[in-house]
């Protein structure tokens, strides 16, 4: 096997018109892996990861690609992969609010603790982003993990600034805010610590089960009507979850997140999203109303949307996992996508455009009025008032100095 550098590419066409999924099943039984056949690349599924390659970065001028040297040597090089470990590596930011004035989205302003996500959603519209820091958004945003460790302190800092309005703070806007490494690392909790001293209204998603873990936080900020809970839910079904989001939570553990949030009077929604046409939007009313059963009661939804490299990550689990069906998904995303497999402008950017479109928008109002999902009651902002700082006036003082 060698390598050669190669100048980056457009996104490859569909690749479940050039190879035939008979083909691609033998060589995903020799091992191979972005092996050259047929006219494009052929993936091989890594255990527990979504992503199944490491697209170049858009940024770099020269990328390597993998490619046979005439002794089909390809394939037996990449038999018996081993686990891709994950990375973790500190992220020196000096600020954390991250702002936007985006017409699309109920808030204007987040944090997120972590860059990347172990949960490897492979539809994921974060992925790239991770081009941005140098890496690739395939594997890469799965395995190398950037946190913040002064999260807190700096969120604190930017509070307290002259002038500061409070405004609900979104959790979980970019990456997942209870991946799995925040089991170690706390950042998220001790975001949610700052947000309770200091009287703060936020919105947390999630994928995991993991934020019952605060649930003593959430029970406090809930008795101010200072938080929600969303959940996202993308499909009922384990085995798709599992192809899909492989390390995020099942969807029924899920769904008991919501039930412990409801009992415990901490408000929670239901995210049904991505919706992927042919794939998991036949299931929306069921997921609907069985968030609806467990407790929550308001909810949402987005379609599927594939910025940059994303196309070609999708593109790529499409033919690994679903072959049959690979170009009929991808049509149909075309069609509610103007032609194309993205639409980035304002106001259809979630919902789409088309006859396909329109007709899941009405499904999801119907199904949201069937199960009482519309609830939307305002968090309150008046609330927050920054605490004394630990050291008293002294400290306050010489803080004008520092």
């Amino acid at each position: 096997m060698g390598a050669r550098l190669s100048q980056p590419a457009s996104p490859r066409t569909s690749l479940a018109r050039d190879i035939d999924p008979q083909e691609i099943a033998a060589l995903e039984r020799a091992g191979a892996h972005d092996v050259e056949h047929a006219g494009g690349a052929v993936p091989r599924v890594r255990k527990g990861r979504g992503s199944t390659l490491n697209p170049a970065n858009r940024f770099e001028a020269q990328s390597a690609e993998p490619f046979d040297d005439g002794w089909q040597t390809l394939a037996a090089d990449f038999t018996d992969l081993p686990p891709l470990p994950t990375t973790l590596i500190r992220d020196a930011s000096r600020s954390v609010i991250s702002w936007n004035q985006s017409p699309d989205i109920g808030f204007d302003r987040a944090v997120n603790p972590y860059r990347g996500c172990e949960h490897g959603c492979v539809y994921c519209y974060a992925r790239p982003t991770h081009a941005y820091l140098g890496y690739s958004p395939g594997l890469d945003f799965e395995t190398k993990l950037l946190f913040k460790p002064d999260v807190a302190e700096l969120l604190e800092k930017e509070l307290r600034k002259p002038g500061y309005i409070a405004r609900p703070l979104a959790l979980g806007s970019n990456t997942d805010p209870y991946q799995p490494i925040e089991r170690s690392l706390k950042l998220t909790r001790a975001v949610l610590q700052v947000m309770d001293r200091f009287n703060h209204p936020v919105t947390i998603v999630t994928k995991s089960a993991g934020v019952l873990r605060d649930l003593d936080i959430l029970q406090s900020l809930a008795a101010r009507n200072l938080v929600r809970v969303y959940l996202s839910v993308t499909t009922l079904n384990a085995d798709l979850a599992r192809r899909i989001e492989p390390r995020a939570a099942t969807p029924q553990r899920r769904l008991q997140a919501i039930e412990v949030l409801a009992r415990n009077k901490v408000p929670a929604a239901v995210l049904a999203a991505p919706m992927i046409p042919a794939l998991n939007d036949a299931e929306m009313e069921r997921i609907l109303e069985a968030a609806s059963r467990a407790g929550a009661r308001s909810g949402g939804y987005v379609l599927l949307r594939l910025p940059h490299e994303l196309k070609q990550i999708f593109e790529d689990w499409l033919v690994a996992h679903f072959p049959d069906r690979a170009r009929h998904v991808l049509q149909l995303v075309r069609e509610t996508r103007a032609g194309a497999l993205n639409d980035a402008r304002f106001g259809q950017r979630f919902s789409g455009t088309g006859v396909y479109a329109d007709l899941l928008a009405r499904r999801f109002a119907r199904a949201a009025r069937q199960w009482g999902l519309q609830e939307h009651t305002p968090l309150d902002c008046s609330r927050f008032a920054p605490p004394p700082r630990a050291g008293g006036m002294a400290e306050a003082q010489m803080s004008l100095f520092g």
